[in-house]
């Protein structure tokens, strides 16, 4: 059984789910259209999402160990999407084969952009004249922590929300006259909100981390580096004898809490680069080796 969707996050079928963030995180990253401006690259990421949005989650992962790319009527999921046709709507590809009995399958549309979309099944199972309904959406990181518009479709209906600075994985938005209708009145849509993993970026509580690379040069000596935060460039100074993994907190940059209006810390931890010894001038080589301390 071809396990096409393993394939394409480059991991074996037995991973754990931390195995599958990271490579995600890595191939997101890699081939974001933002980043990568290379033919094929968007087709990669919005690949790479789509392997993501099932292998992430343990109910429609199973139901994949289960068929395979039987799923995609033999063909590995690259050829299946391919078939589809210009412009293919892999939100829409894994509706068809993972929605009903709740699924969600939000998370990135055909542009190559996050947005929201929702499994079939989503309408509230009380009574035949409620009209509200429940679903899912995936929002990206930088949204979840900044605040702003995104778009969702539903029901062949797009439209855009406004998400609150600080929404965290869990919470509920109501969106009002989006439910279902029933002559002049409307249900009120309530959205679970998913956050979208970040390349850059982990969050604690209302705290960013973040990690950037240093050179050895201004490890040892300090120096000035250029970082880019999700709102703005900043210059970080760092001190002489900087060590790696050292942490350097930027106040008031993290993440808004909704509750008490105050905004988290982002914590810079220093990557330090190691030049290679073959790009050193000869005469420093030997002076290191006699010079620096072995303990």
């Amino acid at each position: 059984m071809s396990n096409s969707l393993y394939e394409t996050l480059g991991i074996s079928s037995n991973a754990s789910e931390a195995e599958i963030k990271k490579a995600y995180r890595k191939l997101a990253r890699q081939y974001h259209p933002d980043v990568n401006k290379e033919a094929g690259a968007e087709e990669k990421f919005k690949e790479v999402n789509a392997a993501y949005e099932v292998l992430s989650d343990k109910e429609k992962r199973a139901k994949y160990d289960q068929y395979g790319d039987a799923m995609f009527g033999g063909q590995n999921f690259h050829d299946f999407a391919q078939g589809q046709g210009a412009g293919v709507d892999l939100d829409e590809i894994l509706r068809n084969i993972f929605g009903g009995g709740g699924f969600s399958s939000g998370g990135f549309s055909s542009s190559g952009g996050f947005s929201g979309s929702f499994g079939g099944g989503g309408f509230s199972s009380q009574q035949s004249m409620n009209l509200d309904v429940e679903a899912n959406v995936t929002i990206p990181f930088h949204v979840a922590a900044l605040g702003g518009k995104h778009s969702v479709s539903l029901q062949g209906e797009s439209f855009d929300i406004k998400i609150p600075a600080g929404i965290k994985a869990g919470e509920k938005l109501r969106v009002r006259g989006k439910g279902k209708s029933a002559g002049s009145q409307s249900g009120d849509l309530y959205l679970k909100i998913h956050v979208a993993p970040s390349s850059e970026y982990e969050r604690e509580g209302d705290d960013l981390i973040k990690n950037f690379d240093v050179s050895l040069h201004d490890a040892l000596f300090g120096g000035k580096v250029a970082i880019d935060t999700l709102e703005k460039e900043i210059k970080l100074k760092i001190p002489e004898n900087t060590k790696n993994g050292q942490r350097f907190r930027v106040k008031g940059m993290g993440v808004k809490n909704r509750k008490s209006a105050q905004r988290g810390d982002l914590y810079l931890q220093a990557n330090v680069v190691l030049p290679k010894v073959s790009d050193l001038d000869d005469d420093l080589v030997d002076m290191m080796k006699k010079k620096l301390p072995k303990e």
